[in-house]
């Protein structure tokens, strides 16, 4: 599913003429479920490391994570407080977990001009995003 997602997301940032090489992409979420801070058998990690392999430039948000915990399982810093991610800075952005601190924002917000927004988890209004899993 990381395969696929990644490349749906890419996809889109094509069509949209976004830089996919050095693009930026913000993902939401890292751990196994939504309000939970379980990092085990998250499979988010095959959607991070997708869009790294076509040389996206990926930051992770998750105000459930242990900072620690992803550094030591996966080696990738995750910005906890959601005020610490810069609006207008990305491409796209990927809602990979639901938590409910997600669902009330605007994932438009972190967008830059002609960014896209992939919902995984189906936590946004269809009129918000650009792609669905």
């Amino acid at each position: 599913m990381g395969a696929y997602v990644a490349s749906e997301v890419v996809k889109l940032m094509i069509n949209r003429s976004c830089c996919v090489k050095e693009g930026r992409v913000l993902v939401l979420g890292i751990t196994f479920k939504e309000n939970c801070p379980d990092i085990r058998n998250s499979r988010v990690i095959d959607i991070i490391r997708e869009l790294q392999e076509y040389g996206c430039k990926v930051d992770v948000a998750d105000p459930w994570a242990s900072l620690a915990e992803v550094e030591h399982e996966y080696g990738l810093p995750v910005l906890n407080e959601l005020g610490d991610v810069v609006s207008g800075a990305y491409n796209a952005v990927v809602a990979a977990v639901g938590h409910r601190e997600f669902a009330s924002l605007d994932p438009r917000a972190w967008l830059a001009e002609g960014g896209v927004v992939y919902d995984v988890k189906g936590m946004y209004e269809r009129a918000v995003v650009d792609g669905r899993l």
